[in-house]
């Protein structure tokens, strides 16, 4: 029996799998090769695909499952914090681009009801595109990132609403305000699900799941909750992409939420694949053709006007001028939920055939450009700080507190409040250290200022918010945040102010670690090689390596900038030569029978190293351990003895400590 979609499959993995050879080699983001791929294999290309229809289905369960993961990495907290930048910044930068997208189509000839209509699938954006780009470049938490996740969120809200308003701007009947009065209901409904799910019903469900120790079982759990909330949010009106979000943020409330993103991640990869190669087939290149250069005036002044707009909110929101240019570029596409918006559009007559042919044109290549613009993002922001712009618009329309800090010498500067400037933080107040936090999130300054921290807006890569830290008169500079080329301009900025302050950056990429050397920074710290430490001064010490020697070895890896992890060369210290065995030797545990002729006795009585060569290293009583015991430590019942010597005699002793009638071993010792 032959079946179409499998055929589908094949062609696409197949013809996926040479287009992303060929851009791997022009250094081309893969998500490019799959919409080529769509190109290619759609009904517009080649016409290879037959079962379109369940394409896009499976396109559907790669969105789910990739905003199913961001949700997941995101948690329920983090979607707290950044509540001002949903509700605010996503409700202007969706106004203003309406409102906008609705004054160009009135100029140029559209009714009222099709301009606002143009208007509505103007202001949304690419939720599954940008999160998987800024995902894959581990950029969801830089404040671009959380903003640019706070305005999708909105948007992805948004729709239900424009769809509902579709038919009466189409000039049919309907009651608007019971309308928005059910969607209001159902948000309220939504919330509650959310709430009651992540904090009892899934860690229940999941927790119980967990004892079964089954991968099998755990996995089919994991994607019947994500696919349940999914479903049940849909029954809201929700879109699938945010269903999908909340659901990750429901199982990210969970203990066992990253062994879920671990289990989830290829599936996800595997789907969003189709999710692009579907987009790809939409666009119709003969169009492109015809009508070139309306369709690239259109495009570019999408690209433009929308970055303006959503950079400009993200001003508003109180951000510096360079974290508003990167998020309002990666939010300058048109998204994919406008295709569904725009297929209410012709079914109600407020698109015709020719205008919904340039919607889709410009909306894919909008899409295709995104990659290319989110990369050169940075190096563009650079390049417009430079031109004579107001201080206060490059800094942010939130002032800096007017306490300067100048009464602080030989202080701490902490720059980023995340998990890791929180830490370094509590440890100088442990240390009664002086310091004082940078910070570009204005609510996070605002919650942590009335919680009494010495901390103030700022975006440290200009000379004058690292002067208000009195940086000239800091001993330390550390720097902790997620956005590496804000990094180097920082550790660049804070060198050439202070020459002497000692900088210590952190950052997750290994290829940040040479850049931040040479622009000034005293110590890198990366990420995943700090983890390989701790891991293997976990394992050292588990081969009863002296501390000194661990000490030493650690010292050696950090001093040379993680040499011996980055390549593997002849002079890379070697663990074996560390001389991590014991030979002849081995540390065994044994427990006291309360019968043993030994309780009641204390160490020099027994004399273990006289008699039996043994030697006693630690006693266990209950809940304490008592390192190196003396000979006056009577032994007790049910105590656990740490032994040292060879498993010969550790065999002989250990009849002793559980069997009264064995006194006529041989000893081979005197007494101590």
């Amino acid at each position: 029996m032959e079946i179409p979609l499998l055929y589908d499959i094949c062609i696409i993995f197949g013809l996926s799998i040479g287009v992303l050879l060929i851009c791997h080699r022009l250094n081309v983001p893969s998500i490019i090769g799959f919409l080529v791929t769509g190109l290619i294999a759609g009904p517009h290309g080649l016409a290879l695909i037959q079962a379109a229809h369940e394409v896009e289905i499976l396109a559907e369960i790669g969105v789910i499952l990739l905003l199913f993961t961001i949700g997941i990495e995101f948690s329920l907290k983090n979607l707290l914090q950044i509540k001002r930048a949903v509700l605010i910044g996503g409700s202007l930068q969706v106004g203003f681009t309406l409102l906008a997208a609705f004054a160009i189509a009135r100029h140029y000839g559209q009714v009222v009801n099709e301009s606002l209509f143009i208007g509505c699938l103007a202001a949304v954006s690419s939720t599954a595109i940008v999160m998987k780009l800024l995902q894959e470049r581990d950029e969801t938490r830089t404040p671009h990132g959380r903003t640019a996740l706070a305005i999708l969120i909105f948007q992805d809200i948004a729709i239900v609403p424009m769809i509902l308003i579709t038919p009466i701007l189409a000039g049919e009947q309907g009651d608007i305000n019971k309308a928005l009065i059910l969607l209001l209901a159902k948000a309220v409904g939504m919330i509650a699900v959310v709430f009651v799910g992540a904090k009892y019903i899934v860690p229940l469900i999941l927790s119980q799941v967990l004892r079964t120790r089954s991968r099998e079982v755990f996995l089919l759990s994991v994607l019947a909750i994500c696919l349940a909330v999914v479903w049940l949010t849909s029954r809201f009106g929700v879109s699938l992409a945010l269903g999908a979000f909340l659901a990750g943020l429901i199982v990210s409330e969970s203990d066992s939420s990253h062994d879920a993103l671990g289990h989830i991640s290829p599936f996800r990869d595997v789907f969003t694949s189709f999710f692009f190669v579907s987009v790809g087939m939409l666009l119709d290149f003969h169009i492109l053709f015809q009508k070139p250069l309306l369709i690239a005036g259109l495009t570019i002044g999408t690209l433009i006007g929308k970055s303006i707009i959503a950079g400009g909110v993200t001003s508003i929101l109180g951000y510096p001028l360079r974290t508003a240019i990167l998020a309002g570029l990666t939010l300058s596409q048109v998204g994919e939920f406008a295709f569904i918006l725009s297929k209410s559009g012709v079914e109600y007559g407020l698109l015709d055939d020719t205008n919904y042919k340039l919607f889709l044109a410009v909306s894919v290549v909008t899409m295709a450009a995104t990659p290319f613009i989110i990369s050169a993002a940075p190096r563009i922001a650079d390049g417009l700080l430079r031109l004579p712009l107001p201080r206060r618009l490059v800094s942010g329309l939130k002032s800096t507190a007017s306490t300067q800090h100048t009464e602080l010498t030989n202080h701490l500067v902490i720059i980023g409040f995340g998990v890791n400037g929180r830490n370094v933080a509590k440890a100088a107040r442990a240390a009664d250290i002086p310091y004082v936090v940078v910070e570009m999130n204005p609510e996070t300054v605002r919650t942590e200022r009335a919680n009494g921290e010495p901390i103030f807006y700022g975006d440290a890569i200009y000379d004058a918010v690292l002067l208000h830290a009195n940086i000239k008169s800091a001993r330390v500079v550390v720097i902790a945040i997620s956005d590496d080329a804000a990094s180097r301009r920082i550790v660049a900025a804070a060198h050439a102010l202070n020459p002497t302050a000692h900088i210590i950056v952190r950052t997750r990429h290994l290829v940040e670690v040479e850049p931040l050397y040479r622009v000034g920074a005293h110590q890198v710290i990366p990420e995943e090689f700090e983890t390989s430490v701790e891991i293997f001064t976990r394992v050292l010490m588990e081969y009863l390596i002296p501390h000194d020697r661990i000490e030493q070895f650690i010292a050696e890896v950090r001093a040379d900038g993680y040499k011996m992890f980055r390549a593997l060369s002849k002079d890379t210290p070697s663990v074996s030569n560390l001389e991590i065995h014991l030979p002849d030797f081995e540390i065994a545990v044994l427990r006291v029978d309360p019968k043993s002729s030994f309780v009641g006795k204390s160490l020099a009585e027994l004399a273990l190293r006289g008699r039996y060569e043994v030697t006693a290293l630690a006693i266990r009583r209950e809940e304490q351990i008592f390192a190196n015991p003396h000979g006056a430590t009577q032994i007790e019942c049910d105590n656990e003895v740490y032994l040292l010597g060879t498993p010969e005699k550790i065999a002989q002793v250990a009849d002793l400590f559980d069997n009264p009638e064995s006194q006529n071993l041989t000893q081979t010792g005197d007494d101590d």
